[in-house]
């Protein structure tokens, strides 16, 4: 006889898991139900919570992270909720419908014909204002020169944003400061496991491709190979399958979806998908379509949605545009878009959050041309916490590690627990692009300053 599980043993996980927003491992949910339950209980616990649809996983080996989703709205129209993006009515209406249980969603399988009625330059996943809105906040003055040109010379600031904002999609656990130190002086944190370090240097190492071959880069079979097996490196159990189309089976956790299974298939539809792409003539529909295609296909083992979001940028950095770094995206608003396209094809959901992640993106360099209007309402609530912050570090001359601890124990003591995470990276963006000229803003004397920047270094 089956063991019965007890409903409130499986509410009293879902409970615990809620009271981490953006995510918590398994031994953080250990913690907060303090040992009730031994730890392979626990993971099974929250397997069948996953399989029920009661919870989202992201994230592989330690690095997976699992999510309770928010409530819907009982309000019609677009919603803005705690770290999610401003919606349209249908990306709203997505969103509830990709959070039916997961019993409640019905199986589906690849449907080869979502890509193959895309009539590149006839068929448009962005409106035309929204490619002029999207083209106007991206240009530089970098625009008529030649391909790369902006992105080598925002390249540290972006070589450290996407390559952290990526991997945080991911469920890394790595914060931005300590994805700065692992890239600029090759230390990695302490008690992060190995494959959070892996990943991040592997972001790494891709990115230098997309900027050093800027010229020749494009969606061909060279670049989104080995994009994919610099992404994938040393992270695959099969180490063969690295820069490979897959000739297995995969499965995507917490959802009804099934790729496809027959390798000839994937083969034509991953040479559709680049064909298609390489003679979109907008950069900006060029980047979304192949958000939306290549992790629909999943024509890798792993590491799909991670080549799609760098691929999304080979546009955008051949054409000298601000490039998409995906900066504040929450993890659960892009899991919910992509589950949205898997299973019912639309792309409404996926179209709000590459928007936002654009505008967002754009604001991260000084370089653009147009303002993005209003200042951060988060930034202006805690502006006082922030300089505070800030100011503490730099006086109590911190290193990065040293400030990385600093701010995450003080932001447990001045914001809501589900704004951690963006109160530390504001902060963390704050100490980073501290100079001589902005110092007066945080009560930081000249010697006070250059005292703090040698030890920093």
């Amino acid at each position: 006889m089956p063991l019965q599980i007890s409903p409130n043993e499986l509410n009293t996980v879902t409970e615990a898991v809620k009271g981490f927003p953006a995510g918590a491992s398994v031994d953080q949910i250990m913690l907060a139900l303090n040992g009730a339950l031994p730890r392979r209980t626990l993971q099974r616990r929250l397997a069948l919570l996953v399989e029920q649809g009661h919870l989202f996983r992201v994230g592989r080996g330690r690095a997976t992270r699992y999510l309770a989703p928010s409530p819907p709205s009982d309000e019609s129209g677009p919603v803005v909720a705690d770290f999610y993006p401003l919606l349209s009515a249908e990306g709203e209406l997505a969103r509830r419908a990709i959070r039916a249980p997961l019993q409640q969603r019905q199986p589906v399988g690849y449907h080869r014909d979502f890509l193959e009625t895309y009539r590149p330059n006839e068929t448009f996943y962005l409106p035309a204002d929204v490619r002029d809105h999207l083209m106007d906040i991206g240009r530089s003055v970098q625009a008529d020169r030649t391909a790369g040109t902006y992105a080598r010379k925002v390249f540290n600031r972006l070589l450290i944003d996407l390559s952290w904002n990526s991997s945080r999609l991911e469920g890394n656990t790595y914060s931005l400061l300590e994805t700065e130190r692992l890239l600029e002086v090759g230390v990695a944190a302490e008690g992060k496991d190995a494959l959070e370090t892996q990943m991040i240097l592997n972001h790494k190492a891709a990115i230098e491709l997309l900027v050093e071959q800027a010229e020749e880069t494009g969606f061909n079979r060279y670049i989104i190979l080995n994009l994919h097996a610099l992404l994938a490196e040393n992270l695959l159990a099969d180490s063969q399958a690295c820069g490979r189309l897959r000739a297995t089976p995969v499965g995507i956790g917490g959802t009804v979806y099934h790729p496809l299974e027959v390798p000839q298939q994937i083969e034509e539809c991953f040479e559709q998908i680049l064909q298609t792409a390489s003679v979109i003539s907008n950069p900006f529909e060029q980047a979304f379509f192949v958000m939306v295609q290549l992790p629909y296909l999943q024509p890798f083992e792993d590491v799909n949605k991670r080549v799609s979001r760098l691929a999304a940028n080979i546009p955008l950095i051949r054409e000298n545009l601000s490039p998409l770094s995906f900066v504040d995206v929450p993890e659960q608003a892009y899991v919910e878009a992509m589950l949205a396209v898997y299973e019912l094809n639309r792309i409404a959901l996926l179209r709000d959050v590459f928007i936002w992640a654009y505008e967002r993106s754009c604001a991260r360099y000084s370089a653009v041309r147009k303002s993005l209007g209003e200042p951060d309402a988060f930034r202006l609530r805690y502006r006082t916490d922030i300089a505070r912050i800030v100011h503490a570090v730099v006086t109590g001359r911190k290193n990065k590690k040293e400030a990385t601890a600093l701010i995450r124990e003080a932001a447990k003591d001045t914001v809501h627990t589900n704004e951690v995470i963006r109160f530390v990276e504001v902060v963390e963006t704050e100490l980073m692009g501290l100079h001589e000229g902005n110092i007066a803003r945080y009560r930081v004397r000249p010697t006070e300053y250059q005292q703090w920047k040698q030890n920093w270094k």
